[in-house]
C-alpha cells in the first residue's frame, strides 16, 4: 500500500494545550454567576481556573512569534472535569471554554495566520455524564443503550466501587467514571465515527487519538480513516501509542504517533547524568541513559522501522500532560534541555512543544504538570530558554533538509553525537557535545561528499568551531556546546 501522510505535518511546529491553564479572555466577564479559582492557583488543588478556547485566541500573535504553525488541543467538548477526559458531550464544546462559537473563532483565527489546529478525541471511553450510560443510569437493563457498554452486574456502581465491591462495567482502568464504550455494538461505531466526520467539516485539522490502541478493533480504524480523509485528505490522524508500533502506521490507520520513543532517546542522552529517574510518567516505558553510540542505535531503530513518509510526520515530544515537564525531567538541568531542544528541532518529524516549556516552567508529573501559563508573571520567565526556542525554530522553517531530508550518523562517541540532513543540494550537520569539557571532533568528509568545504555555523551554544584539516572536517565544542552547519 502507498503511504501518504499530510505534507503539511512536515513543515509543522506543534504547541500543545491545557485549555483551562493556558489563557483566560475577557468572554466570561459578561456570564454571571461562575466562579473560578484564581488564575496560578497550584494546579494540585484541582477545579477551573477559567482558560478559554478565546484566549487562545488572543495568544495566537506570542505563538506566532515563538514560530508556532500547529495547535494541539487536550480535549475542549463538554466534560465535568478540568482536563476534558470525561466526555459527555461529543458535539458541544465544553461551554466554559466558550461553546461552539467559541472553537469557530479560534480555528477562523488560526486558519487566517495559516496555523492549524488538531483535537484531541477521546473515544475508548467517555463518562458517567455521557448520555447513553446515563440513561442506564435511570433505565437499568431496560434502557435500548444498555449494549453500548459492556455490563457485568446490577445495581451499577458508578461511585461506590471499591477493592470489595469493583466496579461492575468495563471502565478505563476500573474508574468509574469512565465508562468503556463497546465498539462492537454499530450504534457506537457509527456514533463515534459521526464525531469524527463532523469536526473535519466544522474545520479541524486533525485528531489525536487518546489511549488509541485500547481499541482493539483494527476494521473500525480503517473506517475511522477512511472516514475522516473522506472528508479533508489532508487531515492529520496521531495516535496515542507510546511504543514503537510499526503495525498502526502502514496507511491505512494512523499517520503518525506520538514518538515517545526519539523524545526519550534525546532526553536519555542530553540528561544521562541529571535525569530524574522517579519522574516517568509511563513505568512502561522508562528513560534510559545513553551515550553517543545508544543514541545512535535509538534513533536508526526508529528510522529503518517506519517507512521515510511516516518518520517525517511523527510527532516528537519530550513531554506532555501525561507527564512531568521536560526541564525537570533533566533535573533543572537548562543546559541539557538547551540542547535537547536543538536535538529535537533538527529531528525528522514534527516538533510538538508542551506549553509553557518554551518559559522554562518546570514540574513533575499531573496534575503539577497542568500548572497556568504565568502571563501574569512576565518576570519569571526564562528569556534565554524562549530566545533559544525562537531561533531553533527559525532554523528549522530556514532548512528545508531539517524537516524532510535524509539522516546520516557522522561520528558517535561516549559523550558526543553528530549528524547530517541532507535533500538534494541542502545540506545541515548538527553537533552536540554533552560533557562539560570542551572536546574535539573528527568528521570524515567522505559522508559529506563535495558539501564540507562549504559549511559555515548558522547556530552555535557556546564558542564553538570548525576547520578543514588533512581532509577531515574537526569541530571544536565547548563543554555542554551544540553547533548547527549548513552549506
Amino acid at each position: 500500500m502507498q503511504i501518504h501522510t499530510p505534507d503539511w505535518v512536515k513543515h509543522a511546529v506543534f504547541y500543545q494545550i491545557f485549555p483551562d491553564r493556558f489563557s483566560r479572555s475577557a468572554y466570561f466577564e459578561k456570564h454571571l454567576g461562575l466562579t473560578f479559582k484564581e488564575w496560578g492557583t497550584p494546579p494540585e488543588d484541582g477545579g477551573y481556573q477559567g482558560g478559554d478556547l478565546y484566549g487562545i485566541a488572543d495568544r495566537l500573535d506570542y505563538l506566532q512569534d515563538l514560530g508556532v504553525t500547529a495547535i494541539y488541543l487536550c480535549p475542549i467538548f463538554s466534560s465535568a472535569s478540568n482536563h476534558g477526559y470525561h466526555t459527555f458531550d461529543y458535539y458541544q464544546v465544553n461551554p466554559l471554554f466558550g461553546g461552539n462559537k467559541a472553537l469557530k473563532h479560534l480555528l477562523e483565527a488560526c486558519h487566517a495566520r495559516d496555523m492549524k489546529l488538531v483535537l484531541d478525541g477521546v473515544f475508548n471511553h467517555a463518562s458517567r455524564g455521557f448520555w447513553p450510560f446515563h440513561h442506564i443510569l435511570e433505565n437499568g437493563g431496560n434502557s435500548p443503550y444498555i449494549d453500548w457498554f459492556t455490563v457485568r452486574g446490577w445495581p451499577l456502581r458508578p461511585y461506590s466501587s471499591n477493592k470489595e465491591n469493583p466496579t461492575n462495567y468495563d471502565a478505563w482502568w476500573n474508574l468509574p467514571a469512565l465508562p468503556k464504550l463497546n465498539f462492537k455494538n454499530p450504534g457506537v461505531r457509527q456514533y463515534i465515527l459521526g464525531v469524527a466526520q463532523h469536526w473535519i467539516e466544522f474545520g479541524i485539522d486533525g485528531w489525536r487519538l487518546d489511549v488509541a490502541e485500547e481499541i482493539k478493533d483494527e476494521s473500525f480504524w480503517h473506517e475511522f480513516r477512511r472516514v475522516v480523509k473522506g472528508a479533508n485528505p489532508e487531515a492529520y490522524i496521531c495516535g496515542e501509542i507510546w511504543r514503537i508500533a510499526p503495525e498502526w502506521l502502514q496507511g491505512d490507520r494512523f499517520d503518525a504517533l506520538m514518538n515517545y520513543p526519539l523524545g526519550f532517546a534525546g532526553l536519555g542522552f542530553f540528561g544521562h547524568k541529571s535525569f530524574r529517574k522517579d519522574a516517568v510518567a509511563n513505568p512502561d516505558h522508562p528513560i534510559e541513559p545513553l551515550d553517543g553510540k545508544g543514541l545512535d542505535k535509538k534513533l536508526n531503530e526508529l528510522f529503518d522501522i517506519y517507512d521515510w513518509e511516516i518518520t517525517t510526520a511523527q510527532l516528537n515530544l519530550f513531554d506532555s500532560h501525561d507527564t512531568a515537564r521536560a526541564l525537570y525531567l533533566l533535573g533543572n538541568n537548562k543546559n541539557a534541555l538547551r540542547q535537547a531542544i536543538a536535538f529535537q528541532m533538527t529531528m525528522p518529524g514534527a516538533p510538538c512543544i508542551y506549553y509553557g516549556d518554551e518559559i522554562g516552567m518546570s514540574s513533575k508529573m499531573m496534575p503539577y504538570c497542568r500548572a497556568a501559563f504565568p502571563w501574569h508573571l512576565p518576570d519569571s520567565w526564562d528569556k534565554e530558554l524562549l530566545s533559544d526556542y525562537q531561533n531553533l525554530i527559525a532554523v528549522r522553517k530556514s532548512r528545508a533538509s531539517l524537516r524532510t531530508g535524509a539522516f546520516q550518523t557522522l561520528h558517535a562517541d561516549s559523550n558526543s553525537f553528530v549528524y547530517s540532513r541532507r535533500l538534494g543540494d541542502d545540506l545541515t550537520a548538527v553537533a552536540f557535545n554533552r560533557d562539560d569539557v570542551a572536546c574535539e571532533l573528527q568528521v570524515n568528509i567522505e559522508k559529506l561528499d563535495k558539501f564540507a568545504g562549504d559549511l559555515q555555523t548558522i547556530f552555535t551554544q557556546g564558542e564553538n568551531s570548525l576547520r578543514m584539516e588533512n581532509g577531515q572536517l574537526i569541530l571544536s565544542i565547548t563543554g555542554r556546546g551544540t553547533l548547527i552547519l549548513a552549506n
